[in-house]
């Protein structure tokens, strides 16, 4: 096993989350332009080159991998992938493994895929819900169906999966409901991660009058519900809290009102190949080209350890910040997989 990846500022490196497609078949307000282009399948990682890149990171002390995409169920043969990477879980044979291997998405495939990904090792997901109102869910997601969602839940926690839903704060799109979705949450077991909304990409929505900071929701509910700082991380950005009255976990994840860079663990890996050590800067290392032309694992990890040593201190994100700003973040969540 080689050495772990550090960066400049002592922090260690040990989790990867990688995007698998940046397609979807939704187009969340927050997350996607309604036109969108999409790329070509030759421009993106195939699994076999996703697989040894994974496996690159983690030989160096990568234990917590995250697929993401866009949605990465939609991309054709991903069950195959993870079963692959479930192989490295819990490995005793020195040459490195996860101690957990995750997925974040949106859910309307889940149903077909739950009981794959159980089989693959996989012990809790991520689902995307930023409303239990049909209509209101339809025009965040733009063509999602709330029953498709709801179907994937179902699934996932009749194959044994943990699930966290990931709810995106909305001033005066769905700040009504946080009440609803911790009751509900609290019904099916399941914990509630509110996330604020990040300045990346063209949209084509405005999203300085939809910020919410998280602060201020957290002292709205703590009005009516018994909410108890956690000191639990599960080596993402989220801060817990449990919520008395359901036995469940409240995740806050603050990027604008309160970073979490002093102890960010994680780099992005694009389904292009591009390793952003940072989701809130544009730089990137191209991990595509070298290996396509035939790189070694070891001219593979040079780049991806002096990638690391740039690893910024914090990120920079701004509410309100224009796309022809030089600072702006262009691209969109779903390149990186968020």
């Amino acid at each position: 096993m080689g050495k772990p990846f550090v960066d400049s500022f002592g922090r260690t490196v040990s989790y990867l989350r990688i995007s698998v497609t940046d397609r979807c078949d939704m187009r969340c307000v927050y997350c996607m332009s309604e036109a969108m282009s999409f790329l070509p399948k030759a421009e993106i990682l195939s699994f076999e080159e996703m697989e040894r890149l994974c496996a690159a990171f983690i030989r160096n002390g990568v234990t917590r991998i995250r697929v993401t995409g866009g949605e990465p169920l939609v991309r054709r043969d991903i069950d195959g992938f993870f079963a692959a990477l479930g192989t490295w879980l819990h490995r005793t044979d020195g040459d490195g493994h996860l101690d957990e291997l995750t997925l974040t998405t949106n859910g309307s495939h889940l149903a077909t895929h739950a009981d794959a990904l159980a089989r693959a090792g996989v012990r809790r997901v991520n689902i995307s819900l930023d409303s239990l109102d049909s209509k209101r869910f339809q025009r965040i997601t733009r063509r999602g169906r709330l029953e498709q969602t709801l179907e994937g839940i179902r699934a996932a926690r009749a194959a044994g999966l943990a699930i966290r839903i990931n709810t995106v704060a909305m001033a005066g799109v769905n700040d009504d409901e946080f009440d609803t979705l911790l009751a509900w949450c609290g019904e099916i077991g399941a914990d509630l991660c509110l996330i604020e909304t990040m300045p990346m990409g063209d949209t084509g929505e405005d999203r300085s009058d939809r910020y919410l900071p998280l602060s201020t929701v957290r002292a709205d509910l703590a009005r009516r519900w018994t909410l108890e700082p956690l000191t639990v991380r599960t080596g993402g950005p989220a801060r817990y809290l449990r919520v008395g009255e359901t036995g469940c976990k409240l995740g806050l994840i603050t990027p604008m009102t309160h970073n979490f860079c002093e102890s960010c663990n994680r780099v992005r890996l694009s389904c292009t190949g591009q390793l952003y050590t940072c989701l809130g800067h544009e730089g990137a290392t191209d991990l595509r080209q070298p290996l396509r032309e035939g790189a070694t694992d070891p001219d593979l990890l040079r780049l991806v350890q002096a990638a690391i040593q740039r690893k910024p201190k914090g990120h920079d994100f701004l509410i309100g910040r224009h796309a022809d700003d030089p600072a702006a973040i262009r691209r969109h969540m779903s390149v990186t997989g968020g």
